[in-house]
């Protein structure tokens, strides 16, 4: 099955981008999700303006990436969220959740969908977190879950 990325999909490629995925996986899971959407002559047209704006959103060059990558690395983030006596949240911690809090702590403003999570973050304590800044390089943030 041929698509067009419409996101940043893991293991195959970013917006604008044109796939060839097993049906079952295209149907089931990519077109389903918004992130991708099925290729046709029409959508080929589209392709030039998902690449515009994924440029515009993008961190191009690898020096501006690494200083980025600099500013994460050196930025302590507290989430503050809702846990009981044992330290056990109410929940769990989303990427969006980390997103949001990397922004209020004063970093860069991270897109959601390049954070990763190893495990679920269900615990209060001291976290680490991987943000893909760039194809070529990663960031580890340090994320201090405090009950509040």
């Amino acid at each position: 099955m041929k698509l067009i990325l419409t996101q940043e999909v893991a293991g195959l490629g970013g917006p604008g981008d044109v796939v060839e995925v097993k049906d079952g996986s295209g149907r089931n899971y990519l077109v389903p999700r918004g992130a991708a959407m099925r290729w046709t002559r029409g959508g080929e047209k589209q392709i030039e303006s998902i690449r515009r704006g994924r440029e515009v959103r993008s961190i191009s060059d690898l020096g501006h990436a690494k200083d980025v990558k600099g500013q994460l690395e050196n930025l302590t983030v507290k989430l503050p969220v809702r846990a009981g006596g044992t330290g056990r949240l109410f929940g769990s911690v989303t990427v969006a959740d980390i997103a949001d809090a990397v922004g209020r702590a004063g970093g860069p403003q991270v897109d959601k969908r390049r954070i990763e999570i190893g495990a679920p973050i269900k615990t209060v304590g001291a976290h680490q977190v991987t943000v893909r800044v760039h194809p070529e390089v990663t960031a580890t943030v340090s994320l201090e879950v405090v009950a509040g």
